[in-house]
């Protein structure tokens, strides 16, 4: 007999209604305690609150609309597809449905490229400062964010694991199993849990970094530890996920590996470059 965790948390508060539901709860809490740690980086150097509050509202904007349209356009399907032999409705074809995001469907892939366009704009126009130096403040508050999100994907039953027999695995009774079209309670790995929990140690790791390494001192070094924990971690969780979309069921690496492998890139020469002190310079040249 297999040893599992009956999943049966239901993310309605209310009875019968979908919102307000722990997911949206979940995905503010991520915001608030990444607007306290921000606070209190700001605060150090003697940044106004105004200037924060402006940070606030881009991340925000970038967040929700990035991830929601990163999922739409990364994971679809676009259009009305027939996967299977069943017909999966895309969103192409039925448009009102990509504002639903409190039905879930987020993809951390496109908030990240939103909050890096949004995170430019502020660093050129508001705070006027280099752009290496608030990517290296929002690392820290972003990992604990991502913490509550994938917590958010676990109350809701989605973005589950393969099915396994490890003593942790999850029976999801609220999995709507689109490929049987039956809820499908089969043990599973709990991959959002394993994906919260790497976050949480990158949070805890960019910290430590930041407060008490100085790291901060080494522009464009936190940020890009930040990319390699939370994406290297991203492209080992994904084997144990099942794959968002048809393509990921017979390719090797699946969508959000193959999305995870530039960010990697892009950390490692970072981190090189800020050990080799040509981030250094860029930024002086940017001030």
């Amino acid at each position: 007999m297999i040893l599992a965790i009956d999943w049966t948390m239901s993310p309605e508060i209310i009875p019968g209604y979908k919102t307000p539901n722990l997911y949206g709860i979940l995905f503010v809490t991520g915001l608030v305690l990444g607007y306290f740690v921000v606070k209190r980086m700001f605060k150090k150097e003697g940044i106004k609150d105004d200037i924060l509050d402006k940070l606030v509202m881009y991340m925000v904007i970038g967040t929700i609309v990035g991830a929601r349209l990163g999922h739409v356009l990364f994971y679809g399907p676009y259009y009305d597809e027939v996967i299977d032999g069943r017909l999966v409705e895309g969103y192409f074809s039925h448009p009102l449905d990509i504002f639903k995001v409190w039905q879930g469907g987020l993809a951390s892939h496109g908030a990240a490229i939103a909050i890096l366009i949004g995170l430019y704009i502020f660093s050129k126009y508001t705070v006027k400062k280099p752009f290496l130096w608030i990517l290296d403040r929002i690392s820290a508050p972003v990992a604990i964010g991502g913490v509550f999100i994938r917590l958010g994907n676990l109350v809701n039953h989605e973005i589950v694991g393969h099915p396994t027999d490890v003593p942790w695995a999850f029976k999801f009774h609220n999995y709507w199993n689109s490929s049987i079209k039956a809820f499908d309670a089969t043990p599973r790995h709990p991959a959002q849990l394993y994906e919260s929990i790497c976050y949480l140690i990158t949070f805890c790791i960019l910290m430590f970094l930041f407060w008490r390494k100085d790291a901060w001192k080494k522009p464009g070094f936190v940020f890009g530890t930040f990319l390699i924990l939370i994406f290297g971690a991203r492209l080992i969780v994904e084997f144990f996920k099942v794959g968002q979309t048809a393509r990921d069921e017979v390719l090797f690496l699946n969508t959000g590996q193959l999305l995870s492998i530039p960010f990697i890139i892009v950390g490692i020469a970072l981190i090189y470059r800020s050990i080799s002190g040509k981030n250094q310079k860029v930024n002086a040249k940017d001030s």
